[in-house]
């Protein structure tokens, strides 16, 4: 038999752990059990928040810049950069957890400071962009990220138009000849986990919109200047795969700067070198916050588990709470999921112990499975 060897491959316990934290952990608790076992930690994130930081975890470069943040007010945003592949993630620059507690801006939020994020890793000679497309504060449809980069939204009168999602309703002219020209020989690559289409019931308005402060009629108004801005910019793109993610981003980067979809963990995966990290693991545990339906639809512990059952790699998961049956977690490729619920029930204790509770279980993982 194989010295046992783990790979510890998981996202963040939002709220709770970064997913640098839920590895350090994981290994803590897999060491009380087995105190020479062999653990490679690999933080993943499926192109929402924590995509840079899994980056960084991984080897790439931090780089801070100051840009615009979803209010017009500056923000200290990070990219990554290795070996001309920059890792940009929008939530750094326009996301909503940049917003003051209790502020919300569903008609206004820009996207204006991503536009300045992809500027900034042009500058540092990057080659491949990955374009990390979540957790966003914005409903613009990436006008303000366009805008950053040299396009302009003008209304009847030859003015700019307002920022936000609200101010396209008023968009006469779209004029796309300034963008930066260095963005026709970037390899762009949106990565997102999920596919909605720009409008519609399933749209980037009607889906998101509420948990960033919509009310159902800044819904429709925001719906209707979505539909308006693709019919001027062009409506095919608008029901491509991740047109509709973070708040429409994902159309601008399609329609106007030739980004190409993937689902983002398995381009997170790629980029992190997981393939090269799971040769030779025995067992690979990954996880998150949460194990319910989201995480079969692109979500990274199935992109995870599915990419090491191709290799014949056993996978555990570690989560707060678990929403999945055992037959569900099985079709993921999933053994067993260890959810922190299970040892301290009152969900508000087990957010703020949630680290000493993921040591204990991954304790009890070594002793189920690697003993």
């Amino acid at each position: 038999m194989r010295p046992a060897r783990v790979l510890v491959a998981a996202d963040k316990f939002k709220g709770s752990l970064t997913a640098v934290q839920v590895a350090e952990r994981v290994t803590a608790g897999l060491r009380r059990v087995v105190p020479t076992l062999e653990v490679e930690a690999l933080p993943v994130a499926d192109g929402g928040d924590g995509t840079v930081a899994a980056a960084v975890a991984a080897g790439f470069a931090r780089r801070e810049v100051r840009v615009t943040g979803p209010l017009g007010e500056p923000v200290t945003a990070a990219y990554a950069l290795r070996d001309g592949t920059a890792v940009v993630e929008m939530a750094e620059a326009s996301g909503l957890r940049l917003l003051p507690e209790g502020v919300l801006a569903p008609l206004t939020a820009t996207t204006h400071g991503s536009g300045e994020l992809l500027r900034a890793a042009l500058d540092a000679g990057a080659r491949t962009i990955v374009f990390g497309v979540g957790g966003s504060a914005t409903t613009d449809g990436g006008a303000g990220m366009l805008t950053a980069l040299g396009a302009r939204f003008l209304d009847a009168e030859g003015v700019p138009v307002g920022p936000g999602g609200g101010g396209l309703r008023d968009l006469a002219t779209a004029d796309l000849s300034g963008l930066d020209p260095r963005l026709g020989s970037v390899d762009l690559v949106l990565a997102g986990d999920v596919d909605n289409p720009l409008t519609g019931p399933t749209g980037a308005a009607a889906v998101y919109g509420p948990q960033k402060g919509a009310s159902p009629s800044d819904v429709a108004a925001l719906d209707a200047a979505l539909a308006h801005y693709a019919s001027v910019l062009g409506p095919e793109a608008a029901e491509s795969p991740g047109a509709g993610a973070a708040g429409g981003i994902g159309y601008g980067a399609l329609v106007a700067l030739g980004a190409r979809f993937r689902p983002g963990i398995e381009v997170m995966l790629d980029v992190l070198g997981f393939a090269e990290a799971l040769s030779g693991a025995t067992l690979v545990i990954t996880g998150e916050g949460s194990l319910d339906e989201q995480t079969l639809h692109g979500k990274a512990p199935a992109g995870v588990a599915a990419a090491a059952r191709a290799r014949g790699v056993d996978v555990v998961a570690v989560c707060g709470r678990l929403l999945l049956p055992p037959a569900a977690l099985g079709r993921a490729g999933i053994r067993r999921a260890y959810p922190l619920l299970a040892v301290e029930p009152d969900p508000a204790r087990c957010m703020a112990m949630a680290g000493d509770l993921l040591e204990r279980v991954a304790s009890d993982i070594a002793r189920d499975f690697l003993r």
